[in-house]
């Protein structure tokens, strides 16, 4: 009985486990952190891998606390985790683009996340704008480059405040960050194993240097690739078509402002905020995942806030670490739920509470 009981526990200690950097955030950031944290636990239980889980206090009120936003020491402390769950960035009384810039852009770019990933998928019970569609014609991913373009913040203003005030603000391409934006959407395409095709979104016809690049790096790369379709479209054009016709798309790669754009029209088409998450990849390096909806501060304690869209970025960090089966159970979980449970996914109108929706999600791992 006591070898047995050694042999449990030192299979326990082998099991993989994750080290997790929670950074539950502002608003109504924490509530939903929380709900798809126990989603997490219950995938956890039951599919045999552990979770080391950090807390992180970034956010607004640390920054009206202590006046800093985030040390650099945080930063290296963050490179060092297996992934990042985020909950929400963003103050009503702080001044906009601070903790934007002194987190979220910093995270991105100081560790090299040069992918935003934005899932598109429409499940059974989900209300959608679009007249005549349904799941089986809005399942789409969109790959935006994450670390160039114009958020690389190069340019600046002369002359302020005054008549002859000029403002330049550049967007930077390199065939580097490009050619790995680009390889990556191959290769998730052939991950998904759906249509097996890639469109090349840009605007080829007016930002002629820019997407040049884009344009020779996307077919070169694609020669790689011979079992997966390609085809482009200007970024109008996209999104007429992920309107008029989201059936088309499978995976989509574009470019970092396109890219933002997009992908919360794709957030519309497919539910909402509630539903729309995202990743920040580094395939190499630390990722981070977080609902796309804000902070929404005016619900803030009131248990009325929908989690879902945090339980799937929980979900999607499961899949980028590799686990496949834990993920799927979670996505399945989702459906079910939205599917048979909530009878909308905005605020206050999902007939349960945030905590409730939590429960029943976990619940069906």
């Amino acid at each position: 009985m006591e070898h047995e009981r050694e042999c449990v526990a030192e299979e326990y200690r082998m099991r993989k486990s994750y080290r997790i950097a929670v950074i539950p955030g502002d608003g109504t950031g924490p509530e939903v952190v929380a709900e798809g944290l126990k989603v997490l636990e219950a995938a956890s239980a039951n599919f045999d891998f552990g979770l080391d889980l950090h807390h992180y206090d970034l956010g607004g009120e640390r920054y009206k606390r202590t006046g800093e936003v985030m040390s650099d020491e945080t930063l290296e402390e963050l490179r060092k985790y297996d992934a990042m769950y985020l909950g929400a960035i963003g103050h009503p009384d702080v001044k906009p683009g601070i903790l934007e810039q002194g987190i979220l852009l910093k995270i991105r770019f100081r560790l090299d996340q040069y992918i935003n990933l934005r899932p598109v998928k429409l499940y059974p019970g989900v209300d959608t704008p679009l007249k005549d569609k349904g799941p089986e014609d809005i399942d789409f991913v969109v790959v935006r480059e994450n670390s160039e373009g114009l958020y690389a913040g190069a340019g600046g203003i002369l002359k302020r405040g005054t008549p002859d005030e000029v403002a330049i603000q550049e967007s930077i391409n390199t065939r580097k960050g490009v050619e790995r934006c680009v390889r990556f959407a191959f290769e998730y395409c052939r991950k998904r194993n759906k249509m097996k095709k890639v469109t090349l979104c840009g605007k080829t016809n007016v930002l002629t240097f820019a997407f040049d690049l884009w344009e020779r790096t996307f077919y070169e790369v694609a020669k790689e690739y011979a079992d997966i379709k390609t085809d482009y479209a200007h970024v109008d054009a996209a999104c007429m078509w992920m309107v008029k016709n989201p059936e088309w798309f499978d995976v989509i790669v574009t470019d970092n402002m396109f890219g933002d754009i997009i992908t919360d029209l794709g957030a519309m088409i497919q539910g909402g905020m509630g539903i729309a998450a995202g990743g920040n990849i580094n395939p190499r390096g630390v990722s981070m995942f977080e609902p796309i909806g804000g902070s929404a501060p005016k619900y803030t304690g009131l248990n009325v806030v929908n989690p879902l869209a945090a339980i799937m970025a929980g979900q999607m960090m499961l899949e980028i670490l590799g686990e496949d089966a834990a993920a799927l159970a979670v996505e399945k979980a989702v459906m079910k739920v939205v599917g048979e449970k909530v009878k909308s996914l905005s605020a206050g109108k999902m007939g349960y509470s945030t905590k409730e929706v939590g429960d029943l999600v976990a619940g069906l791992i």
